[in-house]
């Protein structure tokens, strides 16, 4: 087709003239092969700058091939299609939350056994190249990651201690801000627990500042650590 006078390209499938008759064993090694590449793609792309475990990135890679799998036994047959998602749909009661970059990359890894189980290799190929460009690039950028010195404090005092203004010089001389978020009691309350979100002026806590913040509250049990809602992507 035309469009002002330009032609499109048309992106084909490699299983276009075999949709609804027996699948040849040169169509599906090439779709094996492709989706085996990407799953691995993707493998490797959720393994960068994160956590992650043995386990769930060897599923990752798998993923797109059993998806392109199921997709050319279906060929077509809504029956089998709908029979399909309602299996695949029990997965999630015997899997464990994920974190969000996680049911991301189970996404990504869906979309190209999908691409590939309908023949379009080059789709997919495309697909993950620019979906890899684009998540690599976010990760590069430490987009959502947020102020890199925030970090969550949390001190234990004793109740005879009045926690109201009780810490400001410290943080005035080893944070650029600081915020009471909430205040627990616990130890059938003898204890409070103050949460605070502080910046620091340095990337690292210093020792200082936690020895001060110890002899202030008694000795009592002193966290620091990053805040949980903005590790990076």
């Amino acid at each position: 087709s035309r469009s002002n006078g330009i032609p499109e390209r048309r992106c084909a499938s490699v299983l276009e003239s075999i949709i609804g008759t027996e699948i040849t064993l040169t169509a599906f090694a090439a779709c094996m092969a492709v989706s085996l590449a990407l799953g691995l793609g993707i493998a490797f792309l959720c393994m960068y700058k994160t956590r992650y475990t043995q386990s769930f990135v060897v599923t990752l890679a798998i993923i797109p091939a059993v998806v392109q799998m199921v997709i050319m036994l279906v060929n077509g047959n809504i029956g089998a299609g709908v029979a399909v998602a309602g299996a695949f749909s029990l997965v999630r009661f015997r899997s464990a939350p994920g974190s969000a970059r996680e049911i991301g990359m189970i996404f990504l890894a869906m979309a190209i056994g999908l691409a590939t189980g309908m023949g379009y290799v080059v789709l997919a190929v495309l697909f993950f190249v620019v979906m890899a460009a684009f998540v690599l690039a976010l990760s590069t950028l430490r987009f959502g990651a947020g102020n890199e010195q925030e970090r969550e404090l949390k001190i234990t005092i004793p109740e005879n201690l009045d926690y109201e203004g009780l810490f400001d010089d410290l943080f005035e001389t080893y944070t650029r801000s600081a915020r009471l978020e909430r205040v627990k009691t616990s130890n059938m309350g003898t204890l409070y627990e103050l949460d605070y979100r502080v910046v620091l002026r340095d990337a690292r806590a210093p020792k200082e500042f936690l020895d001060q913040l110890r002899c202030r509250n008694g000795n009592l049990n002193i966290v620091c650590g990053r805040v949980a809602s903005q590790e990076a992507l």
